[in-house]
Formats: C-alpha cells, structure tokens, sequence
C-alpha cells in the first residue's frame, strides 16, 4: 500500500512540475470578472465609435459562423502549445493577455459603445437566430481595440512564427483562412466598427515586435546555421 502511495505521490508531483505552467492561465480570473463588470455598467452613458466606412458594409450573418470558431481558434491554439511546446504557449500568452488588458483598461476609462446593430433581420434563418443569440448576450460596448480580432491576429502570428509549423502550409493557409473570416464578420456581424478592427491591428503590430521581433531576431544572429537547418 505504501509502494503505492508514494508511486500515485510521485505522478501527482511530476505532473505538477510537468505543466506548471497553467499558473499563467489564472490570467481568467482577472479578465472575466473585469469584462462582466463592464458589460453590466457600460449600457447607455457612453462614447459612440462609428467611421464613414460602417455604413457602406451590410450586415451578413453567414459569418455568424466564422465568429463563433472564433472560440475554438484561441483556446485550441493555446492548449496546442500548452502541450507541446511552452515557448510558444507564454508567448502567445503575453500577446494575447497583455492586449486583453489593454483593451480593459481602454474599457474602464473610456466607455465606449456604437448604435450599429440592425433594428431588423432582412432575413429569417437558423443563422440569423445564431446572431440574434448573440445580441442577447453581448452588448454593443466595449469595443476597441476589437479582441476578436486582436486575439485572431495574436493566434496566427504564434502559428507562423512556431517552428513546429514552420513547414506546414497548410496549418498555416488553414489559419490564415480562418483569421481573415474571424476579422471580416466582426463588422459584417455588425458587432465591431472599423476603428476597432484598425485598433486591434495597430496594438498587435506593437505586440508582435515586444513578444516575437526582437527575440526572433536575436536567435537567427545568434545561430543561424541551427536555425536553418530546422527550417
């Protein structure tokens, strides 16, 4: 009984030591209580985000689809390299979690919100009842920088720059597809203006350089026949 024991105790221990690295995961504890409080305070007094641009796009609520993979795309990614490659998962984190507090802060103390949303649906499917679950459970605030896009961005940036896929085209064309989807039905979905598309874009390019530019940069100086070679 006590070889048993102490064999159950030492997979318990090498289990914590193999992924201790979900500590980086409590990051949801900050973020869901945060957006919460902002989703049922931020309703009505609020800065209105709107370009010339929103209203030439038409609502189109196929994306409906796009959008909501949207949920699978991050938290698939970051389980992926949670498993296999911890590198990749705490930069991912850092890009996607720093944004994510970005936008919070953004949030808190600059309310923000837009009168985009169709008042009706120009059609009646399971697509537009999908969206008008949606509707019902996110508010038109907090909008910018958009985390559907910043975040998407975020995924695909760590699927290119991992050298698990540095040769798989087709991860990296599946990724892309998806992405640009992602991005194009948060205005077509009406959920996001272009300013927050433009935004997430803008913060993700500063991200990119802070957590893959200049790390990426030293390694091929520092080996660039090793980095080659594995290309």
């Amino acid at each position: 009984m006590k070889i048993k024991m102490k064999s159950y105790t030492e997979k318990f221990r090498h289990l914590i030591e193999t992924y201790k690295h979900a500590w980086v995961l409590l990051y949801a504890f900050i973020y869901f209580p945060w957006f919460s409080y902002l989703e049922k305070h931020v309703t009505t007094h609020f800065n209105v985000i709107h370009m010339g641009i929103d209203d030439h796009i038409p609502f189109c609520e196929f994306f409906i689809i796009p959008y909501l993979l949207w949920f699978a795309y991050v938290a698939g990614t970051i389980l992926h390299f949670f498993l296999k490659n911890k590198q990749d998962y705490y930069r991912l984190c850092t890009f996607l979690f720093v944004g994510m507090t970005v936008f919070l802060i953004i949030s808190t103390v600059y309310p923000n919100g837009h009168y985009l949303r169709p008042h009706t649906f120009p059609r009646d499917n399971v697509f537009t009842h999908l969206v008008g679950w949606l509707y019902s459970t996110d508010t038109a605030t907090n909008l910018f920088p958009s985390i559907h896009v910043y975040n998407s961005l975020g995924v695909h940036l760590s699927i290119c720059n991992s050298r698990e896929f540095q040769q798989n085209r087709r991860i990296k064309t599946a990724s892309f597809v998806l992405m640009s989807s992602i991005i194009l039905s948060t205005v077509f979905l009406k959920q996001h203006s272009m300013f927050d598309v433009l935004t997430a874009f803008i913060m993700a390019g500063v991200m990119y350089a802070f957590v893959y530019g200049r790390a990426f940069a030293s390694q091929r100086q520092k080996s660039p026949a090793k980095s080659w070679r594995h290309i």
